[in-house]
């Protein structure tokens, strides 16, 4: 299906979410699968392409596709003790290869408890995560003017995933602030959506703003990922 641009989700597609989630049934499923594409699946799709357009004006090196950006609403159940065939939600990542296999991507969420947006270095591989934690430590007023200016822009970074303990090999590390950052497992900033905005086409201009407040982190986390694939 050729898409167009965003016009916003359909008014019914949180209220269909809610009862996809009551009813966990395919039957059901397929028996409302129309409704499902108008108002969830192909305004998402639209969303993809349309901010793949905007971001690409404007220098973020993020992109997608209708086909592979988007997450499937189906779950995988089975190595799950929960056997609920369908998410309450419905998400998609952009990135710099527009594959969701890539580091440092914006990534967008539509869910019956929450809609949001994260620009995230999302469970880097280990040499990255440890690059990363390197570039810390070895210059530490470069992360502190990152966080600078993420502060200035609206943001903190996120903890959730944070290690309890420090990292073996940055013992030596004894600065509150630079403890916390070593011990993260993601890095990432979040933009919480209003679910009454999910319906107009000014949720663009909100994306864009957003993954432009964030882009900091991006060329923080990029800058590292270069130097940690020529090393």
């Amino acid at each position: 299906m050729t898409g167009g641009s965003f016009k916003g989700f359909g008014q019914k597609a949180i209220p269909f979410l809610k009862a996809l989630d009551f009813h966990q049934s395919r039957e059901w499923f397929q028996e409302n699968r129309a409704l499902y594409d108008s108002e969830l699946h192909e305004p998402l799709c639209d969303l993809v392409e349309t901010l793949t357009e905007r971001f690409a004006a404007a220098g973020l090196g993020l992109r997608g596709d209708r086909k592979k950006s988007l997450f499937r609403i189906n779950r995988d159940v089975r190595f799950a003790k929960d056997k609920r065939p369908y998410n309450q939600h419905l998400s998609a990542i952009l990135s710099q290869d527009g594959t969701k296999m890539e580091q440092g991507v914006f990534f967008v969420y539509v869910g019956i408890d929450r809609c949001f947006a994260d620009v995230a270095w999302w469970n880097p591989e280990p040499p990255l995560l440890l690059a990363m934690r390197k570039a810390i430590t070895a210059r530490p007023a470069e992360f502190r003017k990152l966080l600078s200016t993420l502060k200035k822009n609206g943001f903190e970074l996120e903890t959730e995933g944070r290690l309890k303990r420090t990292p073996r090999g940055f013992e030596q590390v004894n600065e509150r602030d630079l403890v916390d950052a070593i011990r993260n497992r993601h890095f990432y900033v979040q933009h919480m959506i209003d679910p009454v905005g999910i319906h107009a086409p000014a949720l663009v201009d909100e994306l864009v703003d957003f993954t432009l407040r964030a882009k900091p982190l991006l060329d923080w986390g990029r800058a590292i990922q270069g130097t940690a694939l020529r090393s």
